[in-house]
């Protein structure tokens, strides 16, 4: 299981949360604007025996319109936008889904085989698997009596 940090104040003081309450307290209707905390989707990230797995959902997102790298600094960084459809003579009742770019970056645990990293979208969610690199597997240990 991945341990993460408690911060009690992070959801405010983080970037997006300032920026977001600020937005809200000085909006006239004290709701947000733009609702870019929406873009970011949620991810859910779990470690098995030899992978790391990574699950994202994107509903309504192309294929075309993702992008995922990892980089030398053991980060895994998922981009893409989910594009406004195009429907000109809609009016809008009511919009609750966000639309627009984003990027979710996380740092890994541990090193992965990145020419073995498979990802697939089905469904409106991304699967990403990431076996363990050799150096970060567990190995098991003779101990030799005396």
């Amino acid at each position: 299981m991945l341990a993460t940090r408690w911060e009690p104040f992070g959801a405010l003081w983080g970037d997006r949360g300032f920026r977001r309450e600020m937005n809200r307290l000085f909006s006239r209707t004290g709701e947000e604007e733009t609702p870019e905390f929406a873009v970011t989707p949620p991810v859910n990230v779990w470690e098995e025996a030899e992978k790391l797995c990574v699950e994202v959902e994107l509903p309504g997102l192309k294929l075309e319109d993702l992008k995922i790298e990892i980089t030398d600094e053991n980060l895994l960084a998922i981009t893409g936008e989910r594009k406004v459809p195009e429907m000109p003579k809609a009016v809008w009742h009511r919009e609750e889904r966000a639309f627009g770019k984003f990027a979710r970056v996380l740092e890994l645990p541990y090193p992965v085989e990145t020419e073995k990293v498979e990802a697939k979208l089905e469904h409106g969610v991304l699967f990403v698997t990431l076996p363990k690199a050799e150096a970060a597997k567990p190995r098991r240990i003779t101990v030799k009596g005396g």
